[in-house]
């Protein structure tokens, strides 16, 4: 199983610091970027080449934490994490919310591509305004709901610091598991709807 924590030399942690892994990255595909073999064999070329998209795989894996989390659930068990569609309580009002405001933007969006009258684009250009606002006020509230768990994920270092070695049969008993599971569902939640609302902010600009 690919290990893209081994494959930049950082220790399994559900929290890294996102500047120190892009660091690690450079420092690490120096050696192997593709500009440094143009006049090396073809084997050396596909060989770093190789290197280079493991490496930079692991980073863009490393600094997502959804994806992190994901990728180290699936280390410590041995199996992907079950995706599970049900939308967490706690997250149940922003979904709605999320939902009813897409809507509402999308229908926006659909009247002022038909309009025709100069008049009616001006005033769809205001209105638009408001619905910009709306769209980063709760992106705003989606990405407070990500920084208390980025907290927490921080605290959960230490259990694996001290827990034993991959490997180990008492590993998974002093790793909180279920509770990463937990943190990786409400992110993947809070992100998804963070860029569907982005997607609109950009459709609104037009």
């Amino acid at each position: 199983m690919e290990d893209h924590f081994a494959e930049l030399n950082e220790p399994r942690r559900p929290w890294l610091d996102p500047a120190a892994v892009k660091a690690r990255f450079l420092e690490l595909s120096a050696a192997v970027h593709p500009d440094r073999f143009h006049t090396a064999s073809e084997n050396e070329r596909a060989e770093a080449n190789r290197r280079y998209a493991r490496l930079n795989a692991a980073q863009t894996c490393l600094t997502d934490t959804k994806a992190r989390l994901r990728h180290l659930l699936e280390l410590e068990r041995g199996a992907r994490p079950e995706v599970v569609k049900n939308v967490p309580g706690e997250t149940m009002d922003l979904f709605l919310r999320v939902g009813q405001l897409s809507r509402d933007v999308d229908a926006f969006i659909e009247e002022k591509e038909s309009a025709q009258s100069p008049l009616l684009k001006a005033r769809l250009f205001a209105r638009g305004l408001e619905w910009t606002d709306q769209i980063q006020t709760l992106q705003a509230e989606l990405n407070g709901q990500l920084a208390p768990l980025d907290v927490e994920l921080k605290g959960l270092n230490a259990a694996w610091e001290s827990a034993p070695e991959p490997g180990s049969p008492d590993r998974a008993d002093a790793l909180p598991l279920n509770r990463l599971e937990e943190i990786g569902r409400v992110v993947s939640h809070l992100t998804r709807w963070i860029a569907q609302l982005q997607e609109r902010l950009v459709r609104l600009s037009f």
